[in-house]
């Protein structure tokens, strides 16, 4: 140490938060010099413009804010998809309403019973009517079970969680490929969507993977962002709209084709009469080869597998 050093006095560093002398801001005006200050202070506290704007939740849902919940609605799933490594997926949809065989079963012993005790209740007959039809569909609930068995399975293979099932959440068909990946310890995605009612993801997703968003927008695009493939069994308006979205989608190419498998031939070919389209000349004959149709968890997944193939990109090499 030099003597120039020892003679310099060095002061003591500060505390790293607190100050022996408050500055003038850390305390109100004085009373004595104005008695209404601190009333008038505390409304200015009270103000909803004086809280932050990340507190202030009028301003937060505000429809001027809207910008930036969209932002927010998209980045946080974002950044923990990314930081579960969760790179390719592949996407399941179908019927909520289709429960697995034996609570399907259980629900159409039931009405059989109560009609029986009144036959000549249409209500009744009519119900059990859709009871034994969704019966009859849920079988589609153990092909989407394993479905999502061999997803995380091939994903197991490679070494890595890559290749994900995400689904939107909810039960029926959802829960089924969820629950499959879940059974063999798999990462699984759920991605649900507010809605004015009260809901509850099914019980087989990833805790740390389940989303919940507001707009139906952002969702979409997370649905896809990553997604390998679109595999749809039977369902409703929710199934039909992202079947929909993503054919239009792959048709103008605004996004890169991915196989779209629609399961159970059947139901589909009554659903959706593509043929119909191509005859009345609103679709090309080019885009009923956007999709195909399956029947079985293997059929699904070997139809995929080829597809890669056929592309030049077999799917192996790009997880």
């Amino acid at each position: 140490m030099s003597d120039m050093l020892k003679k310099t006095m060095i002061p003591a560093p500060p505390h790293p938060s607190q100050r022996r002398e408050p500055l003038p801001w850390q305390r109100p005006k004085p009373v004595e010099e104005d008695p209404e200050a601190q009333q008038r202070i505390q409304a200015i506290l009270d103000s909803p413009t004086y809280r932050e704007a990340d507190e202030d939740m009028e301003f937060l849902q505000s429809g001027e804010a809207r910008g930036m919940r969209l932002q927010l609605d998209y980045l946080k799933p974002q950044i923990l998809l990314n930081r579960h490594d969760v790179r390719r997926t592949i996407v399941v949809f179908g019927g909520t309403r289709i429960p697995e065989p034996v609570a399907a079963k259980q629900k159409v012993t039931v009405l059989r019973k109560a009609q029986s005790a009144d036959p000549t209740n249409r209500e009744l007959a009519s119900r059990l009517s859709v009871a034994e039809r969704l019966l009859a569909k849920s079988g589609y609930y153990d092909v989407a079970r394993e479905f999502g068995r061999l997803v995380a399975r091939s994903s197991e293979a490679t070494g890595n969680n890559r290749l994900v099932v995400v689904t939107g959440g909810g039960p029926g068909i959802m829960e089924a490929a969820n629950r499959g990946a879940y059974d063999v310890g798999a990462k699984t995605v759920g991605l649900n969507i507010h809605l004015a009612h009260e809901q509850y993801p099914n019980p087989y997703i990833t805790p740390d993977l389940c989303f919940q968003f507001h707009y139906f927008a952002i969702r979409k695009l997370h649905f896809l962002l990553r997604a390998k493939a679109l595999v749809a069994f039977p369902g409703g308006y929710g199934t039909l709209d992202e079947i929909f979205e993503t054919l239009a989608l792959v048709q103008t190419r605004t996004i890169k084709p991915v196989p779209v498998v629609l399961v159970g031939e059947h139901y589909w070919r009554q659903a959706f009469n593509v043929d119909f389209l191509v005859d009345e000349g609103v679709i090309d004959l080019e885009d009923r080869e956007l999709f195909w149709f399956a029947e079985t968890a293997q059929d699904i997944w070997e139809g995929i597998l080829r597809w890669y193939e056929g592309a030049g990109e077999p799917l192996a090499s790009i997880l």
